[in-house]
């Protein structure tokens, strides 16, 4: 075991037995200490898949993942066998493969975006007649994911529901998921509450999902909501081995369902749980953390911690009170001007870190004014992207054919003389059946539903997506994306509409 760790670090990665909390202030070393007990349960005997680490992001988990096996030197080795360190949502969809049709979903469910969601929550608003004005699919979903964010069904959602806007969410709730079930889709926030209802429905999922694991480690524990709390619960109330890393006073994320009451209450839930706190802070000066531990003492309901700085003195911190966003951008451009202007300070020495999209536009439009050098770092997602939206559209049609979002998405794009006439009397006819589209196809045309072009070109899409279903059993899926590209003409499109020539796109779809 690494010298380099403090007294609380090596009690907290050798207490490998019983549920334990390890409360640990920001930059106190907390990745270190989840690594490092991870190695040192398998130093000790425990078989590296017998291990469950939860984290909240796939860069974490990867982090997480590099850094044990750097520790117990299999980094770039073939093993037979290795921890699974994964994120909460990507835990749930190997759950989900596994059990969902206990609760009536097809094995095979489709993940949709929020492209989907939209669609869906617009279908289920029309459902129950609800005008536009009054909710918007957009608000509907929120108020939607609020609820799946604290456990809430359908069901319960009517009896809690307050303001109008909330009953009419509430009415078109229950409309949307037997929509997205007819269809085998789920949402993001379905995975977890679904693994959730299968735990509580079937007591023998769960235990045959816990018995997987002999140990379950779980990051940033403050911002569980209620539905990765039961999960957590039930994964580990066998063998009791659960370790909890975390700090109350970092719980920043209750506007998304997070309950810090997790973290504060975790000695009544395990009432033989240690308790080890970290407190030496190895990123930030003892001035800046005089400050933090000054502010923070005014929570009234808090586990008792102070930072303490392994680096004394620093910069005493400035906060600053201005107008508003441009009077901010001005007074901070101003001062990177003027520390510029002094000998060995570079532009690259400086950081604006933003908490919103929105914030660094009165920032840029002053840089560009003081003719000062920056690089924004973000904007648009890749997966945000048009192009590839539509290409995800077609793997999952490939996968599931009844994905109605995903169908009409793509069935004329690239055009292929399928015109919105033609694909409103599809749908027409699909709703007065009550099914799918892709059922209507194969008689659309001699049922005189559309006319004799339409019906070729219709006839060839279901060729098209027969000969890809065909391709992807046997394919690679990088093979499989550019076989969607080359067989749609979607890379002859691109093209055109990039005719400059086409650079990044191309080159990450190639």
């Amino acid at each position: 075991m690494s010298n380099q760790l403090n007294p609380p670090q090596r009690e907290a990665i050798l207490t490998l037995r019983g549920p334990l909390l390890v409360l640990a202030g920001a930059g106190t070393g907390k990745t270190r200490v989840v690594t490092h007990r991870i190695a040192e349960l398998i130093r000790r005997g425990t078989s590296p898949e017998r291990i469950l680490a939860v984290t909240f992001t796939r860069k974490a988990s990867g982090e997480m993942l590099e850094r044990a096996t750097q520790l117990l030197g299999t980094k770039g080795k073939k093993t037979k066998s290795r921890p699974l360190i994964s994120t909460f949502h990507s835990l749930c969809v190997k759950i989900l493969r596994r059990h969902i049709a206990q609760l009536g979903y097809p094995g095979r469910f489709t993940i949709c975006d929020r492209g989907d969601q939209e669609a869906e929550a617009r279908s289920a608003l029309r459902e129950i007649r609800c005008p536009n004005e009054s909710l918007r699919p957009g608000d509907m979903l929120a108020i939607v994911g609020g609820w799946k964010t604290r456990s809430i069904d359908p069901g319960r959602a009517a009896s809690l529901a307050e303001t109008d806007k909330e009953h009419l969410a509430a009415a078109a709730y229950r409309r949307y998921q037997n929509n997205l079930k007819t269809k085998g889709m789920v949402d993001f926030d379905d995975l977890l509450l679904l693994v959730q209802q299968l735990f509580t429905k079937f007591p023998a999922v769960r235990r045959e999902e816990a018995q997987r694991f002999d140990h379950v480690l779980i990051d940033e524990y403050q911002d569980t909501n209620q539905s990765q709390y039961q999960i957590v619960r039930g994964l580990a109330m066998g063998h009791r081995n659960l370790c909890v890393v975390g700090d109350d006073d970092q719980s920043i994320y209750g506007w998304r369902g997070a309950e810090v009451e997790h973290i504060l209450r975790f000695q009544k839930d395990w009432p033989d749980a240690k308790v080890v706190r970290l407190e030496d802070n190895y990123r930030s000066t003892a001035a800046i953390l005089h400050y933090a531990n000054t502010l923070i003492a005014f929570n009234r309901v808090r586990h008792e911690k102070v930072l303490r700085a392994a680096r004394a003195g620093g910069q005493r911190p400035r906060v600053l009170q201005l107008h508003d966003e441009s009077d901010e951008a001005q007074k901070i451009v101003a001062d990177i001007q003027h520390t510029l202007s002094q000998p060995g300070v570079a532009a690259r020495d400086f950081a604006i870190l933003c908490r919103t999209n929105e914030q660094p536009r009165a920032f840029e439009t002053e840089l560009r004014r003081a003719n000062l050098p920056y690089i924004l770092v973000g904007g648009m997602s890749f997966f945000d992207r048009k192009e590839i939206r539509d290409l995800l559209a077609y793997l999952k049609i490939i996968e599931n054919p009844h994905d109605e979002p995903s169908l009409l998405r793509i069935i004329n794009t690239p055009p292929r003389s399928i015109g919105n006439a033609t694909i409103k009397q599809l749908v027409g006819a699909a709703t007065s059946r009550g099914g799918h589209v892709w059922d209507v196809l194969p008689s659309a045309g001699s049922e005189g539903l559309i006319s004799p072009a339409a019906t070729e070109a219709v006839n060839r899409f279901q060729t098209l997506i027969g000969s890809l279903s065909h391709a992807a059993r046997e394919i690679s899926i990088s093979d499989l994306v550019r076989l969607v590209l080359q067989k749609t003409n979607y890379r002859r499109e691109l093209e055109r509409a990039y005719p400059d020539p086409m650079t990044a796109m191309l080159d990450m779809l190639r």
